[in-house]
């Protein structure tokens, strides 16, 4: 019985740290092995031009998906900007797409608040997203609520296509990924960012600045490790970290630091986080061998698919 595709992609824009591993990565391991799925997993680089760039992230994050545990062999894995169809057929997005449905986008609107000055990259995201879903029949998408919109814009996009020129597109649905958001170990109320590098726990870390990174990290009066957002938004968000990592339910958690107080908590998640970050300070001229061998590969197998998926649409089009 043939599996339903599934895709997902995350930008190389440098170093990687725990909130990106726990929200995005080590659910795409999971989505992986759990066997039920043709899974698609690609680098977004073209994404990441519309901030600076650095190209130095890509053969990082190329060792991070295998470092992660991503296997070339149960996934099809390669870089968004080796396949040109993908922007090809965002082209011809464009023009089934209201300027007004991208201006209303959150993520425009947000990082986009100067108009004048955005680029257009920034506006036209959502479409390029679109395509990268819809070029490769994918029938899921593991997205947080932040992605929600762009992908019901991709939705809306696939059944005006289709209903324009024809059932081409499969209409993608959402995967909720279960992860929680992971916050600033400086400032609960913010999320975690690589630009703070202090307040962010990088998966390259050394064992040493985990340690000190973590037991310095904010907490909340009293000493009761308990699972508040809206009293306890640092100990709370050290809960969340600690049940991202071992997987257990936060009320396991609550009884198994029961009566202990927030420096014995800090110092069993430090190294319950050193244990797992393990694989990504081993890497190795090998893995980057490796990984380049996975993503070639995987480009081929992308790339034979987006060139038949484009053959289908131009003729759809007309155009051929």
């Amino acid at each position: 019985m043939k599996k339903p595709i599934l895709i997902s992609g995350i930008q190389p824009s440098g170093k990687l740290h725990i909130g990106n591993y726990l929200g995005a990565l080590k659910n795409f391991v999971e989505l992986q092995n759990s066997g039920k799925y043709e899974c698609y997993f690609f680098i977004a680089d073209y994404h990441s031009l519309t901030e600076p760039f650095d190209h130095t992230g890509i053969p990082m994050l190329m060792e991070d998906y295998l470092a992660a545990g991503l296997d070339p062999k149960k996934s099809t894995l390669f870089i968004q900007s080796q396949v040109p169809e993908s922007t090809e057929l965002a082209w011809i997005l464009f023009t089934i797409t209201p300027k007004g449905e991208l201006e209303r986008m959150t993520q425009f609107k947000e990082k986009g608040a100067d108009r004048a000055l955005a680029n257009m990259g920034l506006m036209n995201y959502p479409v390029l997203m679109a395509a990268d879903i819809i070029l490769y029949d994918a029938e899921f998408v593991p997205v947080g609520d932040d992605q929600l919109q762009h992908l019901e814009l991709t939705r809306t996009l696939t059944r005006k296509f289709n209903s324009k020129f024809g059932k081409v597109f499969v209409e993608p649905k959402p995967l909720l990924t279960k992860a929680s958001r992971i916050m600033s170990l400086s400032d609960p109320n913010k999320k975690m960012s690589k630009s703070v590098p202090g307040s962010s726990l990088f998966l390259d870390d050394l064992p040493a600045t985990i340690r000190k990174k973590i037991m310095s990290a904010t907490t909340d009066s009293g000493k009761e490790v308990k699972y508040d957002e809206k009293t306890k938004p640092g100990i709370t968000n050290l809960i969340k970290i600690y049940q991202g990592f071992s997987g257990k339910p936060f009320a396991e958690i609550e009884r198994e630091f029961a009566g202990k107080n927030y420096g014995e908590f800090k110092s069993a998640l430090a190294e319950i986080v050193i244990k797992s970050l393990e694989p990504f300070r081993e890497k190795s001229p090998a893995l980057l061998k490796s990984a380049k061998t996975a993503f070639e590969k995987g480009r081929e197998r992308a790339g034979a698919k987006a060139k038949k998926k484009m053959v289908t649409i131009k003729k759809s089009l007309k155009l051929i």
